[in-house]
């Protein structure tokens, strides 16, 4: 069993013979996507402060130094990334700040929030109001907060990274693999399209890797909501002597993440951080959300590729380029869905994938709503190559 699974209740247990069979897969034997797809994000990094210390991860920032955006500076920078085409306010922070983080917390207070994802929701409210989809990434949530939270939310996320007990997640604040596997259970309960993830190169295994990605299948099959999977590798740092995985072994694991997932769940590489044209073979169909107004704050080293960029990564496979939403077409509702796309199962407990508030703001009839609306039926204003 997987460490702190019994803690949280993961039951679990990848079929040996399935893991044996991932490990053997191979690029070879996976096919290329039909399209590949990618989302245009304002990158916001709503806060620094993470109970977390990482040791591959430059994002954290040490009590008494981590930032805590304003309201003021949220508004401005979702309307920078509206006026500027995008569709995808990307809110991205480490996992809820501590007690040591005490300046965090008192400046919250003055704002009148209890905790940062009371202010998370207040922010994703800035950005629906500015003409953009939310899709937050505020790391381990009980199922109570995935509650609250996907209210205002067209999407939402968290890496796995790996069911190894791995020495990089090591102190006294760590990461778990039970707890990580239980955010995502929890955001399968409540009915949130998500994006989670494997990273490559942290110390994990061959075996660890399959047993990851069959874990997240897992998931999926009981709820449904796993819309893709990221599989990046790790990548050198200020912090970090981990050494960026060969290319050899990129292609092996993309295509055991493309073999080992349901047709319907992409597999992303960030086109950052990977040599994204030598990965197309091994069964990729995204590249995930790119920026045109804002750094890879996660990654500051490692800047997004223009469209043309893009473009040359879809060519190295001979295919289309299409832009999408931070949330996946099957999860869309009837009237924003385009033809030809069967719409996911009900979530269980739930009458839609998508909120109100989020599907409003896509049917408002304004230039907002009517770019939100032409990139969820296919034909968005940015230009690509079509089919």
């Amino acid at each position: 069993m997987f460490a702190a699974a019994e803690e949280y209740g993961i039951a679990i247990e990848p079929d040996a013979e399935r893991v044996e069979r991932l490990l053997s897969v191979t690029p070879d034997d996976v096919e290329l996507a039909e399209r590949l797809t990618f989302a245009r994000n304002v990158f916001i990094p709503l806060t620094t402060a993470c109970r977390y210390t990482c040791t591959y991860c430059t994002y954290y920032d040490v009590p008494g130094e981590a930032s805590l955006l304003s309201p003021e500076e949220v508004r401005r920078r979702c309307r920078v990334g509206a006026d500027a085409g995008c569709t995808e306010a990307l809110f991205t922070f480490g996992d809820e700040p501590d007690d040591r983080y005490t300046a965090v917390h008192d400046q919250l207070d003055e704002w009148g929030c209890d905790s940062i994802l009371e202010y998370l929701y207040r922010a994703c409210e800035i950005a629906l109001e500015e003409g953009l989809l939310p899709h937050s990434n505020p790391g381990d949530l009980a199922e109570s907060a995935f509650a609250d939270l996907r209210e205002v939310n067209a999407s939402m996320g968290v890496m796995l990274e790996t069911t190894a007990d791995v020495d990089a997640h090591s102190g006294g604040r760590r990461k778990t693999p039970g707890q990580r596997l239980n955010t995502i259970r929890a955001a399968g309960r409540q009915g949130v399209p998500f994006t989670t993830g494997i990273l490559v190169g942290i110390g994990e295994e061959w075996r660890d890797r399959a047993e990851s990605l069959l874990a997240i299948r897992e998931l999926h099959e009981r709820h449904g909501h796993v819309q893709e999977v990221i599989v990046q590798n790790v990548v050198p740092n200020e912090r970090s002597d981990f050494e960026r995985p060969d290319p050899d072994t990129m292609r092996r694991v993309v295509a055991m993440a493309r073999a080992a997932l349901p047709p319907e769940v992409s597999v992303q590489v960030p086109p950052n951080l990977s040599p994204a044209a030598d990965l197309v073979d091994c069964g990729i169909d995204d590249l995930g959300g790119v920026s045109p107004v804002t750094d890879d704050y996660v990654n500051p080293d490692y800047a997004w590729p223009d469209l043309d960029g893009l473009r040359a990564v879809a060519d190295a496979g001979g295919m289309p380029l299409r832009e999408r939403l931070p949330t996946y077409a099957r999860y869309l509702p009837d009237g924003l869905r385009p033809a030809g796309v069967d719409p996911a199962p009900a979530p269980t407990n739930r009458d839609a994938w998508i909120p109100p508030a989020v599907s409003d703001r896509m049917r408002t009839d304004d230039p907002h709503g009517r770019r939100l609306r032409g990139v969820a039926l296919g034909d968005g204003p940015l230009a690509v190559r079509s089919d």
